[in-house]
């Protein structure tokens, strides 16, 4: 996520594949830390930088400055060893990179309106996708190389998503998800689901990739609302869980597996039976836990769901009782830990177990109080 027009004092935030690690950017240099101790792993202060990507928990970086200086162009993508503290590779451009994604095989680039797709290794072009105008950089990646899955908007008018697959290099398939353009998507890390959200904010709906077909439609409020952030809970863990931030202040935390559940229960009921879809999405609950004024409105943030933890003991029909571990970066400088616990009957409570300034940090500072 980069914020290059902002006044905040961070200008990008990210995680690495497994949320093992995050990276902030910031006008100094960039930070990455430990996501589970919260302890500083690597600084580097050499100018302002809009994007900085990682490569699991490697010392390859994917780093672009944001101009400020003349060594730091929006046009050069440099690959940069944190070991050796040297460039290993630099790519230039014609126009400013606006996004960077990567796992072990593949690097894609994505610019104004055309996204670059290179061997990660050699880092050979291996192909190029031309798109719609993209002038936030919105995409979507799936990292796991068994079902790598690149999805980009394809229409400036409307919220419909080319997903591409960057493995076999073609377009896998268009999923037409909201009436109004896209504010923000998500991939699976294994590239099973997509999730969306267009500029209205109120639904994230979520797809089934191979049959590009809808699977979930949540509400997340009734008003307007910016998304600012999308992320699926660690892969292989259950139940299902998906995280959104907006502009409201507010973190919101979707239930897959729960509306999974009622669907089942509701196909099988005659009045679910006859009624379309569209109307179970306005009449179903909203199977969402939501912790409110996480941080101010209109704040930028990024949120992940770094653990989910299964009760021992516990099983129902429904929904297994869990705690989840949820990390939140606000991009006025605060990282957060928040625990949320929910039982059986998807209730919850939430308690905020970590808090610190990223922009003041040192080794010795930010371990878990």
């Amino acid at each position: 996520m980069s914020n290059p027009s902002s006044a905040y004092p961070i200008l990008y935030a990210s995680f690495n594949q497994d949320s093992s690690c995050f990276v902030v950017g910031t006008r100094d240099g960039f930070k990455i830390f430990d996501s589970n101790t919260g302890k500083l792993l690597y600084e580097r202060a050499m100018g302002a930088f809009i994007i900085v990507e990682m490569l699991f928990n490697t010392s390859l970086l994917a780093i672009v400055g944001a101009g400020e200086q003349p060594s730091l162009s929006p046009r050069r993508l440099v690959l940069f060893n944190t070991t050796t503290g040297t460039p290993l590779r630099e790519l230039n451009f014609l126009t400013s990179v606006l996004a960077i994604r990567l796992n072990r095989k593949r690097l894609v680039v994505v610019l104004q309106d055309k996204t670059f797709i290179y061997d990660t290794n050699s880092v050979a072009m291996l192909d190029t996708v031309d798109t719609v105008p993209n002038l936030k950089g919105i995409c979507a990646f799936s990292p796991n190389s068994d079902g790598c899955f690149l999805a980009l908007p394809a229409s400036t008018t409307r919220g419909l998503v080319l997903v591409y697959n960057v493995m076999e290099l073609r377009p896998h398939c268009e999923i037409d998800a909201h009436r109004s353009p896209l504010a923000a998507m998500v991939l699976s890390s294994d590239g099973k689901y997509l999730a969306t959200a267009s500029e209205q904010g109120t639904l994230i709906r979520v797809y089934l990739v191979s049959e590009a077909t809808k699977s979930f439609s949540f509400r997340r409020g009734t008003y307007p609302s910016t998304i600012y952030s999308l992320s699926f809970g660690p892969p292989a863990q259950l139940p299902d869980l998906l995280a959104a931030t907006s502009s409201s202040g507010a973190v919101h935390i979707f239930c897959l597996e729960l509306a999974m559940n009622q669907r089942s229960r509701r196909s099988n009921s005659l009045l679910g039976s006859v009624l379309p879809d569209s109307i179970h999405d306005v009449l179903d609950p909203p199977y969402h836990l939501i912790l409110h004024n996480a941080i101010s409105s209109g704040i930028k943030s990024y949120a992940v769901i770094r653990k989910v933890v299964k009760e021992s003991g516990t099983s129902t029909s429904d929904f297994p009782a869990c705690r989840v571990t949820m990390l939140l970066i606000a991009f006025t400088g605060y990282f957060q830990e928040y625990s949320l616990s929910i039982n059986n009957q998807n209730e919850s409570s939430w308690s905020l177990e970590r808090e610190f300034n990223l922009l003041t940090v040192d080794s010795s500072v930010a371990t878990r109080s």
